[in-house]
């Protein structure tokens, strides 16, 4: 998460940045740009903007993940010795993104908003996380809170699919052609194997991420839903603006989830070794 973060931050507001007046250039021209500007107005906190509601998400949203596959898995299976094909994982997998979504979407919500504000001007609304859920709550009650849910299912079912789904098959890949079996996989190809599996998630998640980005911090009542928000991009900036944020979005997801499947591998190693 500490060293995630600011990659999310700079997507989201690539992602959310405003169109540029006639003659005028853009607010960010690219990655580097934004995180140069925002740590010349904000500092380096800057960058870890919106950080408090997913770091006390990231724990039961990864169990429930994890533990949303797994029973996925189950579901799908015929017979408990069953070798799932990559249909079956990527069903499985998007189980999952159904079950973290109800932790998801609020601290998206949040995240996005936090994230979008700017420092160093006196128009700073919002002072933390808790100062956005009582807004938000005492603006539109947990309807408002929760604004954004769709486009987060949206995102996280097909995403699931194709982390875990791409997951399984990179390590199915490097047995069959390495030899020997799943616990022969050293921490090299551990690593390699969660870091395209974050990239395969961020590949398909990516276009609805920046419609949810764009639904969740937008003023209430700018647009009418995720479908609204496809509309007026289509009509403004067209079809690369689904891509804005690809470069620090994919650094991230290669490196997060790296250490993620390392750690999930670890710990069930641990469990089934000791437990």
């Amino acid at each position: 998460m500490l060293s995630g973060h600011p990659f999310d931050t700079v997507k989201v507001r690539l992602q959310t940045q405003p169109l540029p007046a006639p003659g005028q250039t853009a607010l960010y021209s690219g990655a580097m740009d934004c995180v140069r500007k925002t740590i010349a107005k904000e500092g380096p906190k800057g960058l870890y903007k919106g950080m408090g509601a997913p770091l006390v998400g990231t724990a039961p949203i990864f169990a429930l993940s994890f533990w949303g596959f797994d029973l996925g898995k189950k579901l799908v299976a015929t017979s408990p010795d069953q070798e799932l094909n990559v249909v079956q994982l990527a069903a499985a997998g998007g189980f999952s993104g159904i079950l973290t979504t109800c932790i998801m979407a609020p601290g998206e919500r949040i995240k996005c908003i936090l994230q979008v504000q700017q420092g160093g001007t006196s128009g700073t609304k919002y002072t933390g996380p808790l100062d956005v859920a009582k807004s938000l709550y005492r603006e539109g009650g947990i309807r408002s809170i929760y604004k954004g849910t769709i486009a987060t299912l949206m995102r996280d079912v097909p995403a699931s699919a194709a982390y875990f789904g791409g997951y399984e098959m990179i390590q199915r890949a490097m047995v069959h052609y390495g030899g020997g079996d799943r616990s022969d996989l050293g921490v090299g190809r551990t690593l390699l194997a969660g870091g395209l599996a974050g990239v395969c998630n961020w590949i398909v998640a990516l276009p609805p991420d920046v419609l949810k980005s764009r639904l969740q911090s937008a003023p209430e009542g700018q647009y009418k839903g995720v479908v609204d928000v496809f509309s007026h991009l289509m009509k403004t900036e067209g079809p690369k603006a689904l891509y804005k944020g690809a470069a620090p979005v994919m650094i991230r997801a290669f490196v997060a989830n790296s250490c993620c499947f390392m750690g999930y591998e670890f710990a069930m190693w641990s469990l089934n070794r000791f437990v």
